[in-house]
């Protein structure tokens, strides 16, 4: 695996770690909302620009995107 591979890989767990805690979520039931609802694929595709944010901009993102594609949990 490559060096940038194993970035984006840490990036998007650390991401789903966050998301988790932040809406009171274990780590299992925020990978399969943020996949449900396209935040996986929004992390994968915009990985370049969000990884240069905050954590806290990226789950506003999250949350964002899931929340235009049929997600019901909300920032705070």
């Amino acid at each position: 695996m490559s060096e940038e591979v194993q970035y984006k890989v840490t990036y998007m767990v650390y991401c789903v770690s966050a998301f988790a805690n932040h809406h009171g979520l274990n780590n299992k039931q925020a990978y399969s909302y943020l996949k449900r609802f396209k935040g996986i694929t929004f992390l994968d595709e915009c990985y370049e620009a969000e990884h240069l944010l905050s954590i806290s901009d990226a789950v506003t993102d999250l949350t964002i995107i899931c929340n235009r594609n049929g997600g019901a949990l909300s920032t705070p």
